[in-house]
């Protein structure tokens, strides 16, 4: 073959919270890691969460409720999974978040603090305490991001030349090589991963070996023509895994959030954030009337769940013809040094919210679903790790609770990583010098816009029987022109979310059936499961396992 070869002990795909944990706690254990992204070392998703870390450990911060504790977190993660989360994985990992944390600030990070020197706690909806950590106002993604980016000690490569193989294994360093897309695993004679194909910057193919690879590849929020997702996350670890014979699950549950930035109906691509933790400050949404969209929905009010609020305002806009509903932060004092990211975007779009109401519409945010792993990362496929939001670990169920994401990648890219330690050092992964082939990952790629307009308009916040095929038809058409492989990648997982859809006929969490628009706990308590069938097509099935308790 011609290009270039490189080998280590595991190849980390993706620089956000999941994967650079993963890689710096791999390296302490003494194994030789190599980190491999498509784009910039900062180009993650990571840097843009802005509300925080929602994390018990035990310390009384600022405006903390009395008595919280991690089986409290623990009931709030439940009812906001609505019946399907994983109890013991939420448990495992949950438990998990104070150690987590506390690495993490070895490494650097800076939280806010209260004026009594603990840390600053928020809350957020769906949360019964205010037990959510943040940094910088409203940029607690951005310190993570900087903290473990800067943890690595590493200088950054665009291509496999000399400079970057000779940091392969070094002490002290994790060795970053970015522009360089993950075309394919490549798999043992016996489907094991073990490398992976890749596309540099230069269009050179080459071939990374490791015994080991861990997908820590981020979300698909590209799938929908407004997101808050950045340009990268075009579903490549679903689709990855997929061709090599894992299984994927509980895609359908996409989470939209409810209060993005609304700047006009032909915005495109990532739209600004307008956190959570704003609502969490006493901020409401109200119609272009005033009245409020809340009231009366849910116990909660403006603090429900993300599915509810995202639910209730589509409802809203339908209801009244309108593209969005407002945010009315006016009554919020020092809203600018508490939301600093908000202010300044707001600011962009020509909204003062110390005066105006800010525009919000829901969002493509978060994949609650994901490739299958155990609470240690491991998948079906011998070899093959998964951390962060390209993982279902049974943590979110069908909707996510606001700000576990970040602590999931701290303590899933933690335990990941000690699983590959302890797969090696027992031998159970592949030999480094066994055969490889490609696994086959598809190559066929919708047209790109076609293919976001028929997800947003057709397996959104609302779906039904006949859009949801209307929409795979549209995006089983090939793209006339040249296509890239995020394209396929997310030609792939859209099939895959749009089979997982129709397959569950009723409505729960963040999936809203308007056809089957009731919970269904006697026959649908399970997790829908996607495989590729022997056309490379994506085919979902039912997992007869019941969720944890809601």
């Amino acid at each position: 073959m011609n290009g270039w070869e490189a080998g280590t002990d595991l190849l980390v795909v993706g620089t956000g919270v999941a994967g650079l944990t993963a890689a710096l706690e791999a390296g302490a254990l003494g194994l030789r890691v190599l980190v491999v992204t498509k784009g910039a070392a900062a180009d993650g998703n990571t840097r843009w969460a802005q509300g925080g870390v929602a994390v018990v450990d035990g310390e009384p911060g600022a405006g903390r409720t009395d008595g919280d504790s991690v089986h409290r977190h623990v009931a709030d993660t439940l009812v906001a999974g609505a019946g399907l989360c994983d109890e013991a994985a939420v448990c495992t990992i949950l438990a998990g978040g104070p150690a987590a944390v506390r690495a993490l600030r070895r490494r650097g990070a800076r939280f806010d603090v209260a004026p009594d020197g603990s840390p600053a706690r928020t809350r957020e909806g769906g949360h019964s305490a205010f037990r959510v950590i943040h940094a910088g106002g409203d940029a607690t993604g951005d310190e993570v991001e900087r903290a473990l980016l800067a943890s690595t000690g590493s200088s950054t490569g665009s291509s496999m030349g000399s400079s970057i193989c000779s940091t392969v294994g070094s002490i002290g360093t994790v060795p970053i090589l970015e522009h360089c897309t993950a075309l394919d695993l490549l798999l043992t004679e016996e489907g094991a991963a073990s490398g992976l194909l890749v596309l540099d910057r230069d269009g050179t193919v080459g071939r990374l070996r490791a015994p080991a690879v861990l997908l820590a590849t981020g979300g698909l929020g590209q799938l929908y023509t407004a997101t808050t997702n950045p340009a990268v996350a075009t579903g490549d670890g679903v689709a990855l895994a997929l061709a090599a014979g894992a299984t994927v699950a509980d895609l359908e549950f996409v989470q939209f959030h409810p209060t993005v930035l609304y700047t006009g109906p032909g915005a495109r691509g990532r739209r600004p954030l307008v956190t959570e933790a704003v609502r969490g400050e006493g901020a409401v949404l109200i119609d272009a009337s005033g009245a409020r969209v809340m009231a009366g929905v849910h116990e909660l009010a403006d603090l429900a769940p993300r599915d509810v609020v995202a639910a209730a305002i589509t409802a809203r806009m339908a209801g009244t013809g309108e593209d969005h509903v407002y945010l009315d932060a006016t009554g919020l004092a020092g809203f600018e040094r508490r939301f600093p990211t908000v202010a300044a975007a707001c600011r962009e779009a020509g909204v003062e919210p110390a005066r105006d109401p800010i525009p919000v519409a829901p969002a493509a945010h978060y994949s609650c679903g994901g490739v299958e792993s155990t609470v240690d990362g491991r998948t079906a496929v011998a070899g093959l790790y998964v951390a962060g939001e390209v993982a279902r670990t049974g943590l979110h169920g069908a909707n996510r609770l606001a700000s576990n994401s970040l602590l999931e990648g701290l303590v899933m890219g933690t335990r990941a990583a000690r699983a590959v330690a302890a797969d090696l050092a027992a031998r159970r992964l592949a030999h480094r010098g066994a055969a490889l082939r490609p696994a086959g990952t598809p190559m066929r790629a919708a047209d790109r816009d076609v293919l976001q307009r028929a997800m947003s308009r057709y397996a959104g916040v609302g779906r039904d029987a006949d859009g949801l095929q209307i929409a795979a038809g549209l995006v089983e058409r090939p793209a006339q022109g040249p296509a890239t492989p995020e394209d396929a990648a997310l030609t792939t997982t859209a099939l895959a979310v749009l089979a997982a859809a129709a397959e569950r006929t009723e409505s729960r969490g963040c999936h809203v059936r308007t056809d089957f628009p009731s919970r269904d706990d006697a026959g649908w308590r399970c997790s829908v499961t996607v495989r590729l069938d022997a056309g490379g097509r994506p085919s979902a099935g039912v997992e007869l396992r019941i969720g944890g308790a809601a």
